[in-house]
């Protein structure tokens, strides 16, 4: 399996999940029986990556100035680490651009972040600019949810209802119906996926723009990626379910 690493974790402490609360905390006991309360970066459900008891890993920051010193970065699911941190894919994707290592991208000579654009007045995650000045506009989802009942190895998003991740599905629709270069890609924040779909179970109309989408379009690019206790891998392109 290719495994190119884009990321690196500080040292990271051990632990085991307790409880996740007001989406933002996490109970964890350490590996020395401590509890500590950790800041969970996940503002989601976390569909079937937040079970009480399994092993998690933390980073730890020595910011006097924060309220809490640890970030849950990574849980483990069915022997595999899984992402929990979603602040990281849209620095891992930079760093990615940086190295021109996307290449269904193309080429491109200037990288762009937060440019503003659509009708709904969003902001792109990433605007790529070709030598013949033409945009290419790229769109970052996170997606850590599988339906077990379903098919184990599909990457599937969202697993709530989106009204954001619609609007952006209608705006990159405008985008590549002007004629420009739209592009959604998918962070798959686990190895053990090797296909994707749209979540439509769990919002049936962002399923429907989805595929309304690719049809107008708008390129989409499910990237797998593999979380270990070092950092973060990239794994390369997995198949459209």
């Amino acid at each position: 399996m290719l495994s190119i690493p884009l990321y690196f974790f500080p040292p990271l402490r051990e632990g085991r999940l307790v409880k996740r609360y007001k989406r933002f905390f996490a109970e964890v006991e350490l590996a020395d029986g401590s509890m500590v309360t950790a800041h969970c970066p996940n503002t989601g459900p976390m569909t079937g990556v937040c079970t009480l008891g399994a092993p998690v890993l933390l980073s730890e920051s020595d910011n006097p100035n924060r309220k809490l010193a640890y970030t849950w970065e990574l849980i483990q699911v069915d022997g595999i680490w899984v992402g929990i941190n979603t602040n990281l894919p849209n620095k891992i994707i930079g760093s990615g651009l940086e190295k021109r290592l996307f290449s269904e991208l193309g080429d491109y000579i200037k990288i762009e972040r937060e440019v503003p654009y659509g009708s709904q007045k969003s902001r792109i995650d990433y605007r790529l600019t070709r030598a013949d000045n033409q945009h290419v506009y790229v769109e970052i989802k996170n997606t850590t949810w599988t339906d077990g009942k379903r098919d184990p190895r599909t990457a599937l998003f969202p697993d709530t209802v989106t009204t954001r991740g619609q609007k952006h599905l209608e705006e990159l629709i405008e985008v590549a119906q002007s004629g420009q270069e739209a592009i959604l890609l998918f962070f798959i924040n686990r190895p053990d996926c090797e296909r994707f779909a749209p979540g439509e179970q769990a919002d049936p109309r962002y399923g429907k723009l989805f595929w309304q989408a690719l049809a107008a379009g708008v390129k989409i690019l499910p990237y797998r990626f593999q979380p270990t206790a070092e950092g973060v891998n990239f794994i390369g392109l997995a198949e459209l379910a």
